[in-house]
């Protein structure tokens, strides 16, 4: 291997090694969703929507775009009431309360929002 590759080659693991350092939750935005979490939502749209490469594109869209509107922790959170609220029985009630349905209708509106940008 010449002399220049070996030292591009370097510099490139260098630039890797330097990338893969993780961050605490702490040093994150607010708004940096976890991997895991953008591509839940990304299968989960695909699903809906079908399993195309447009439709990944649009899907990917989205969650960027609510991101840019809701922080994890409110995205997470209203979501976890959304799904309670599917789910219905008893403890269901308990997530009726203003505040909590507040939290959702935010949601919403910004997948409304993402929606209209993207799809």
């Amino acid at each position: 291997m010449s002399r220049k590759r070996t030292v591009t080659w370097a510099a490139g693991l260098a630039l890797i090694a330097g990338a893969a350092v993780p961050l605490s939750a702490a040093e994150l935005p607010p708004n940096d969703y976890p991997t895991v979490g953008r591509a839940d939502y990304v299968y989960a749209c695909m699903q809906a929507n079908g399993p195309t490469r447009q439709v990944l594109e649009k899907c990917s869209c989205s969650i960027d775009k609510i991101a840019e509107l809701l922080s994890w922790d409110e995205y997470t959170e209203a979501e976890t009431i959304m799904s309670i609220g599917v789910r219905g029985g008893d403890s269901a009630s308990l997530f009726n309360s203003p505040q909590l349905l507040k939290k959702v209708h935010t949601l919403k509106l910004a997948q409304v929002e993402a929606e209209l940008r993207c799809f």
